[in-house]
């Protein structure tokens, strides 16, 4: 039976602005959505997975999709992804991209007319034969769920001046967000080419800097202020979006904690790393079997144990 690998991220307090680069009117908005009958903003699950593969290629990794800060663009050191695609000719025995094998891809081309209109006329009744389209994908062995604020939205909004050509000053403001925000992701190794980079994917997690941005980033630490990770027979990770606000702090649901004394969770399952393990309920994960560290990095040197 394959092992899975779910986790849960909280990140520390910061400020959130500028999550997309778009604009209504002269206003720069973040992503929002309805969440238990109140605004939240949003940071989506593509730009978490952008990052990730930003980071890999800043650590090192070899990866596929290399961005380019000075063309502000994409190279491609195998756009058709041949490895896959194409094992047995063109792609046997290239290297297969970490992203690619995380990530997936897809490339779906469109069908083609055979000839033109003066070739080949078909029948009264008949369509023009067509080449059937093809589609070349793997799915991601890595799902990431959407990172929603602990804290709902009041509305902020900071306003600024740029003063422009011809003594013209153009006001603009940009929607701001102090809070926290909270995601979880699976991953199943035994879905990789390559099951040693699962590892990568759990440092990618907890060292993770900034998240989204477009034209100008704004700088919002996306590492764990507390991780959990759980490593399970299980298929289903019963516990994304565990964490509240409690004060200052973070503490898991009632709904979560409920699950893992009633045994749907086993607390032996569970690494966990960061503020919470100085709370009362970290405390009582410890008695109960979990792996409950201080450091987030500490956490995450266990989970790489556990799964090698």
């Amino acid at each position: 039976m394959s092992k899975h690998l779910f986790g849960l991220v909280v990140t520390p307090h910061g400020t959130a602005a500028n999550n997309r680069g778009e604009n209504e009117g002269n206003i720069t908005t973040l992503q929002k959505i309805l969440w238990n009958g109140e605004v939240h903003t949003t940071v989506s699950a593509e730009a978490i997975r952008w990052a990730y593969r930003y980071f890999w290629q800043r650590t090192g990794r070899e990866v596929n999709r290399v961005w380019d800060d000075e063309a502000n663009d994409y190279k491609w050191q195998d756009a058709r992804w041949l490895p896959w695609t194409d094992p047995d000719g063109k792609g046997k025995g290239k290297k297969t991209y970490i992203d690619d094998d995380v990530l997936g891809f897809m490339l779906a081309e469109a069908g083609k007319a055979e000839g033109n209109d003066a070739e080949a006329k078909p029948a009264k009744g008949e369509r023009r034969p067509r080449i059937k389209g093809t589609c070349d994908k793997r799915r991601g062995a890595l799902e990431v769920t959407r990172a929603v604020s602990l804290t709902p939205f009041t509305g902020d909004i900071t306003f600024n001046a740029k003063s422009g050509e011809k003594e013209r000053t153009s006001l603009y403001g940009t929607e701001v967000h102090a809070t926290r925000y909270q995601y979880g992701f699976a991953l199943t190794p035994d879905w990789l080419r390559d099951r040693s980079r699962a590892s990568d994917v759990v440092d990618a997690v907890t060292s993770l800097s900034e998240v989204a941005g477009n034209h100008s980033r704004f700088l919002y630490d996306f590492s764990p202020d507390t991780v959990v990770f759980r490593w399970t027979d299980d298929f289903a990770p019963r516990f994304l979006y565990g964490f509240e606000m409690n004060g200052g702090g973070v503490v898991l649901r009632d709904d979560v904690w409920r699950r893992i004394k009633a045994g749907d969770i086993d607390p032996k399952e569970l690494v966990i790393g960061g503020s919470l393990s100085a709370s009362p309920q970290g405390a009582e994960l410890r008695t109960m079997g979990a792996h409950v560290t201080e450091g987030v990095k500490a956490a995450a040197e266990e989970i790489k144990r556990r799964m090698r």
